[in-house]
């Protein structure tokens, strides 16, 4: 079964894209290549037993195995040597991407407190976004009761787009809810 994003996709949002943007080829309309979800924990350079609940959480909200991230550098005011555990991260493509999508869009983002639209800040100049959830107890995998301690995370959605603009267009059609305003 094919994704509901995906299908308004192909269906709906690649036309209208089209014309709004006033390209002539159809593969040159912005997609959304990949979703990348990363949880930090620094709390994890004293005790490494921190990082199993990290890693069951995202492996639930994702409904895939994180890889965890080591420190590429030491870093002594931090504690932190090279190549110690520091994190965990998912890299999302095709069906999974779009339906960790959907479910950020439709379930998720409005279960956020006093949630007014995400910021239209957060783009890097090359049509990806990147944005940063303050827990995890808004995804409804998670088990509120066997939570210990509250982890962040960002998300960052990578485009085909090769500006801001074309990037933001795209993600509006998607239904992601930018703040009024900003």
């Amino acid at each position: 079964m094919a994704a509901r994003l995906k299908e308004k996709y192909n269906n709906e949002i690649r036309a209208s894209l089209q014309k709004e943007l006033g390209i002539e080829n159809v593969m040159a309309v912005p997609r959304i290549e990949k979703i990348v979800v990363n949880m930090g924990l620094g709390e994890a350079t004293q005790n490494t037993k921190m990082l199993d609940p990290l890693v069951a959480d995202l492996a639930q909200i994702t409904g895939q195995k994180p890889v965890t991230t080591k420190a590429k550098k030491s870093i002594a005011a931090f504690k932190v040597r090279a190549g110690m555990s520091i994190g965990a991260m998912v890299t999302l493509r095709n069906d999974t991407m779009y339906e960790f999508l959907d479910r950020l869009i439709s379930i998720a983002l409005p279960r956020v407190r006093d949630f007014r639209g995400v910021s239209t800040k957060s783009f890097d100049g090359r049509g990806n976004y990147t944005l940063g959830l303050r827990d995890q107890l808004i995804f409804p995998e998670i088990d509120y009761s066997k939570v210990e301690k509250l982890k962040g995370m960002n998300i960052t959605i990578v485009t085909s787009a090769t500006d801001d603009n074309s990037a933001r267009a795209l993600l509006r059609q998607f239904g992601i809810p930018f703040r009024q305003g900003a």
